[in-house]
């Protein structure tokens, strides 16, 4: 059914990930989340900023291309790739390459690079910006890394810093000009996105 033209067009998270759905509530709008089936493989050569990129816009239009012709949408995508030495850190999976990862990042700055995508699924366009967090780790010892992994098991999180929890404890320092980046959707970026495509942001509070 096409959607009123008073209503506004709906919004949809397209995230399998429980850190970004609960960013997202923050804004206090209605939204569904629909998870998107993309393979998120860097690809060869592939700068950190390009993976991020790419793959924020792959899991936007993913899911808007499931969509009905009638059905007015705003799709959010968002990929966040890590990176330090030209090198990229993803999710790891498992407790022993967690450990890897934050045994090659202590005493390091590591760039997280939090792609945000919104895809307009009635024009079909979409505004993407990379949102660059510069995050300082400090230099722990592993008996200390150990403690943090038992405790947190982060395996589904970039570089295994779950700068929400106690993975703060890991950090030095942290520069970006929007603090919700680093968790994985960048609010700032998200909430400008959403005016310039005419939603009703706060008035529908």
């Amino acid at each position: 059914m096409p959607d009123s033209p008073n209503r506004p067009p709906r919004l949809i998270l397209a995230s399998s990930s429980p850190y970004r759905r609960e960013l997202l509530e923050r804004l206090r709008v209605p939204f569904d989340v629909v998870a998107p089936a993309i393979d998120e493989t860097p690809l060869a050569g592939e700068t950190p900023e390009v993976t991020a990129l790419r793959l924020a816009g792959a899991k936007a239009r993913a899911v808007a291309g499931a969509l009905g012709a009638a059905d007015a949408a705003l799709v959010i995508g968002s990929d966040q790739v890590a990176t330090y030495d030209g090198l990229q850190i993803g999710k790891p999976g498992s407790h022993d390459k967690a450990l890897a990862q934050l045994q090659a990042m202590r005493g390091r700055e590591v760039l997280f690079h939090s792609a945000l995508c919104l895809f307009d699924s009635r024009a079909g366009t979409a505004q993407t910006v990379d949102v660059i967090t510069r995050v300082q780790f400090r230099d722990l010892p592993d008996i200390a890394l150990e403690a943090y992994l038992q405790a947190e098991t982060p395996y589904d999180v970039a570089g295994s810093a779950k700068s929400e929890g106690l993975g703060i404890a890991l950090l030095e320092a942290i520069h970006s000009d929007d603090p919700t980046a680093l968790v994985g959707l960048p609010l700032i970026a998200l909430t400008r996105m959403l005016l310039a495509a005419g939603y009703p942001l706060l008035e529908a509070q």
